[in-house]
């Protein structure tokens, strides 16, 4: 299909649209607005991509973001235009807050400015809302920071939709513990303190406050704007997760009845997308030509993320333990992440591990047969892509809602198993021992590496769960269902003119 462009301008600023599809008069058009972090942007990037491409010539998918973020997505948007399907690129610019020329999200961010893209978050609506009102899309696919587009999407007449990138258990968990956040504040301050959460279906679910979210404990931008946003969501057309029901049984019944008028369940996004490899960006393929160097189920594929810091304590920590463990291992750091080897360590490890400094290409590295076992963050798009790999998983949750998901995935779907629990852990200073020790990295992997029963639990759970997420994504699965459904309940919103419903559903 031809490549098309067009130019809009807003406040003096250019923003190219580029992607496929003139003369798409009868399509349904529909906007999505990325929050400003790696992790929002590709499954975002991919429900758009799949959208697109479940129904070919209806569905015209447009991604609203700016220029360096767009970079990081173009690769997948190219290849969903070569396979003749209707995705776009609209630009802006991203706001002035006093980042350098091209950090426009959390990864690029420096650990100390990552304030100024919340700041971002607050200086876009503006821009947001202009575009919307230029261009009148037919739907609008908001990420959960982006309250105000509610507004915007009513004055419009058009459905609004939440998009969550992660997954339905962590929200409830969320949502529960903040109703009673000021019981959780005036207990804080007393060491080892743990909460109970309230009105989970299922087994109970316990959590000491250090490991809970900030905006649980203390005031930030979100604890600020979290009524806001549920109000937004509550108000809204429907909300759009990228989970799939099996994974999350029976959280996904809840949050239908008590979170959204109605809720669409689309994952895993990443066995959907066209683009494995370059998914996200620019990735260092080298490394998968290295993992087929390795026995089957040899390796420890170890990656936090880019989003979380770890100190130059920490990595050496980790190093030493990973040395220790005497297991193969590809570890993923941030390309920022400075010097914090131990002397003569990368020569020491030379041939058994492989370092990969800045973007890896995680989707294809949990599907190779090499890879035996994840040390992960616990962010929701690395459990989601495990589970889908069958890759069972050594947790260490970092910041946010990750400990939350460790407790999904240890606890409640049972395919991975805890590095360390020999002290008290959590994202804010003071309240954690921040520092886990090279003998408990290298006591985790080599015991879970060297086998076991527990192992084999686990490796069956994470087997188990791969087939039930390729089930829901194939055709007539759940996944694949719902988003046919929400295709037709959007050209059905359109067509009778009525796309909002006003008041939120009835709570328990």
């Amino acid at each position: 299909m031809a490549t098309t462009a067009a130019t809009t301008r807003d406040n003096g600023d250019t923003a190219a649209v580029l992607g496929a599809g003139a003369g798409a008069g009868r399509r349904l058009r529909v906007f999505f607005l990325p929050f400003f972090a790696r992790g929002h942007l590709i499954p975002q990037t991919d429900l758009a991509c799949l959208m697109a491409a479940a129904r070919p010539g209806e569905v015209e998918a447009t991604m609203v973001v700016t220029p360096a973020n767009a970079a990081l997505i173009a690769p997948t948007v190219a290849r969903a235009v070569a396979a003749g399907h209707a995705v776009r690129i609209l630009r802006h610019p991203f706001p002035d807050v006093g980042l350098g020329d091209g950090v426009e999200c959390l990864s690029t961010a420096p650990a100390h400015d990552a304030w100024r893209v919340y700041r971002a978050v607050e200086l876009v609506q503006t821009t947001h809302e202009s575009l919307l009102r230029e261009h009148r899309p037919d739907a609008i696919v908001s990420d959960v920071p982006f309250w105000w587009t509610a507004v915007v999407a009513a004055e419009l007449g058009v459905p609004r939709l939440t998009f969550h990138p992660v997954g339905v258990f962590p929200q409830i968990v969320m949502n529960n513990l903040f109703k009673m956040r000021s019981d959780i504040i005036r207990f804080s301050s007393a060491p080892g303190t743990v909460v109970t959460v309230p009105g989970l279906p299922g087994k109970e679910i316990t959590i000491p406050v250090s490991e809970l979210p900030g905006f649980l404990v203390q005031d930030d931008h979100l604890s600020e704007s979290w009524e806001q946003i549920k109000a937004s969501q509550l108000a809204g057309f429907g909300v759009i997760v990228n989970t799939f029901i099996d994974l999350e049984q029976p959280y996904c019944e809840e949050f239908s009845r008590v979170d959204a008028h109605r809720a669409y369940f689309v994952g895993p996004l990443a066995l959907t997308s066209c683009s494995a490899v370059h998914r996200g960006g620019d990735s260092n393929v080298d490394c998968l030509s290295w993992l087929s160097t390795k026995p089957s189920r040899s390796v420890v594929y170890v990656c936090f993320g880019s989003w979380a810091h770890f100190s130059a304590t920490q990595c050496r920590e980790l190093a030493l333990g990973l040395e220790a463990s005497n297991q193969p291992f590809l570890w993923v750091v941030r390309s920022d992440d400075g010097q914090w080897a131990p002397e003569g360590w990368e020569q020491r490890v030379a041939g058994r591990g492989m370092i990969v400094r800045g973007w890896a290409p995680q989707v294809a590295v949990l599907a190779h047969p090499s890879v035996g076992a994840f040390l992960t963050h616990c962010g929701w798009n690395s459990v989601l892509e495990a589970a889908s790999a069958g890759m069972p998983v050594l947790t260490w949750p970092l910041v946010f809602e990750q400990f939350i998901n460790e407790r999904l995935v240890t606890g409640v779907a049972g395919f991975g198993m805890r590095v360390w629990d020999g002290g008290m852990r959590g994202e804010r200073a003071g309240e954690a021992e921040t520092t886990v020790p090279a003998e408990a990295i290298a006591r985790a992997v080599a015991g879970f590496m060297e086998g076991g029963a527990q192992r084999e639990k686990v490796e069956a759970r994470a087997r188990e769960l791969a087939g039930r997420a390729r089930g829901a994504v194939g055709e007539n699965g759940s996944s694949w269902r719902d988003i046919h459904r929400l295709i037709d309940d959007l050209v059905q919103a359109r067509a009778s003119g009525l796309p909002q419903l006003q008041k939120g559903p009835a709570k328990a």
